[in-house]
């Protein structure tokens, strides 16, 4: 008798009822005079700290300031890279009850009019400039034609807003279930909408992660992850603050810093990408510095190729971890373990997160498929967000009756509830009628030594409808040869699996969150702007 593909994850481990707020007063009660934040910039002199009750305090007379202007329940945009005064103002819009709206520093003015009136903020926060992109020039730019914005404060300013304010000032009373940072989605697929999150679900996430990574309590987490993201902003810092860790934050990934901050702090914990870790590890300086201090390394987002599992655990002693989720589930909903094998650390997701429940169906008829078969993976519990912020009918479409996500995610599940990611809904291929899973592939790619990165995607064809093509990025100093390759794919899959075309690319194109965006991929070979490996 078939087992259906239906896994609940433990229970015995409690899930509490605490705001963010909540979370950093309850680390200032046991360690105050803990070091809590480092600004992890290159020039060691520049390095601000803060232990807990001076994050704290700081958090408080922002949060007192933003209740002069905002009232709880609005919306507030924060506009900025990874500057210590984002982590304040994300535990300072918490405590002013208001919801802290995440943007990408990269995004361009058109995308942030965008989510400035689709999440109709009153506030905005804003950066002078990043990485060359004049934010606040935009934004002054921009403000007429958002209808809702009444205020811009500068991101430099806002330390001086809280030192300044009534110490007097009360704080509103803020639940645990009450609604309190919009994430916009990360636009694998295009257009991007607002996932609407509670308290409640963002401290025990971020929490049960921590407790599932394996990060030691007052440790040090070193975080390259963007704090716009649900990477940085709960899985680094809410997972931190879970632990008391000291939190040293780089303003953007840097690979030869992250190797410095981690030797110098002795970093026992991180959350990266896999094209981060491919990153340092691939970088000159890494040989060169010590990185034994990591306990815990956990990744996701996309593929982690066994070699670099290996890899990891190996030279650094660090225990690996997968997760898996979206914004929507915010952000984990099924997770590795340090204790399971290299095999289902780089070939499944785990099992569900506590107190969450995963099962996979078929998307045409809703029913559960069996252990062993390919369905959309669904998932409810705490951990599911409230809705698509001002979207009724898209949170109808993600978020059933009953109460289930629907991740438009392809996996399988195994008897013991840990699932294999066969890739998007929207990305399966479907050639002359044959259901064709990129993950498959990319799986068999990873494995030649001379690739760094796949991406596997369908390509338009009159006669197949579609047709497989792989993209890749070489490992450095190689030169892919496309007859080897094709090879070495039909060796070990089905003819109508291989790639028929080939391309090579120097870099992917990237979400914030570090996935890469394959229909940007596909836009950019009908457009002719890839290289084709002959």
């Amino acid at each position: 008798m078939s087992v259906p593909s239906h896994a609940f994850g433990p229970t015995e481990i409690d899930l509490r009822d605490l705001t963010i707020g909540d979370l950093l007063r309850e680390a200032v009660r046991e360690v105050p005079e803990r070091v809590a934040l480092i600004a992890g910039l290159p020039d060691p002199d520049d390095r601000r700290k803060w232990t807990y009750r001076e994050l704290l305090l700081e958090a408080e007379a922002v949060a007192r300031a933003l209740t002069t202007r905002f009232e709880p329940g609005e919306r507030v945009a924060l506009w900025a890279p990874n500057l210590p005064e984002w982590m304040v103002l994300e535990f300072a819009c918490a405590m002013a009850g208001v919801i802290l709206v995440t943007v990408n520093p990269a995004l361009q003015a058109s995308e942030v009019e965008y989510v400035l009136n689709q999440s109709r903020s009153a506030g905005l926060i804003v950066a002078t400039n990043h990485r060359g992109n004049p934010m606040r020039k935009i934004a002054d730019e921009i403000a007429p034609n958002c209808n809702e914005l009444r205020e811009i404060i500068a991101m430099e300013d806002v330390l001086e807003l809280g030192q300044a304010v009534d110490p007097e000032i009360e704080l509103p009373e803020v639940g645990p279930n009450d609604a309190v940072m919009i994430q916009y989605t990360s636009g694998t697929t295009g257009f991007p909408k607002g996932a609407l999150l509670r308290n409640r679900a963002l401290v025990n996430n971020a929490t049960h992660t921590a407790d599932r990574m394996g990060v030691p309590e007052g440790g040090t987490w070193v975080c390259p992850m963007p704090l716009f993201h649900t990477g940085g902003c709960v899985l680094g810092v809410l997972s931190a603050v879970s632990k008391k860790c000291t939190f040293v934050l780089l303003e953007a990934f840097d690979p030869p810093l992250v190797l410095e901050l981690i030797e110098e702090y002795k970093g026992s914990a991180m959350l990266a990408v896999p094209t981060m870790l491919i990153s340092m590890l691939e970088h000159p300086e890494y040989p060169n510095r010590d990185v034994t201090s990591l306990e815990a390394v956990c990744s996701g987002g996309s593929t982690v190729p066994a070699p670099l599992v290996e890899r990891i655990e190996k030279e650094t002693g660090a225990a690996f971890t997968i997760v898996f989720g979206q914004t929507e589930c915010s952000p984990v909903a099924s997770m590795t373990s340090p204790q399971d094998t290299t095999i289902d650390k780089t070939l499944t997701l785990g099992s569900p997160m506590p107190h969450t429940e995963v099962k996979i169906i078929d998307p045409e008829t809703g029913d559960i498929v069996p252990c062993g078969e390919p369905g959309e993976y669904l998932t409810r519990g705490y951990h599911v967000m409230m809705e698509y912020f001002d979207m009724p009918e898209a949170t109808a479409a993600a978020i059933d009756d009953e109460g289930w996500l629907h991740t438009g995610d392809l996996c399988m599940m195994d008897e013991r509830g840990y699932t294999r990611i066969e890739g998007r809904l929207k990305d399966m291929i479907i050639r002359g009628g044959e259901n064709i899973y990129p993950r498959e592939i990319e799986d068999v790619l990873f494995e030649h030594d001379s690739i760094a990165e796949v991406a596997v995607i369908g390509l338009p064809d009159e006669k197949w409808g579609e047709t497989v093509a792989a993209v890749l990025r070489p490992a450095s100093g190689v030169t892919l040869q496309r007859q080897e390759l094709f090879d070495y794919v039909r060796n070990s899959i089905a003819a109508h699996k291989t790639p028929r075309d080939w391309f090579v690319v120097d870099e992917f194109p990237l979400t914030g969150s570090g996935k890469i965006q394959k229909f940007k991929l596909q836009k950019m070979s009908a457009g002719g702007e890839l290289t084709r490996l002959d």
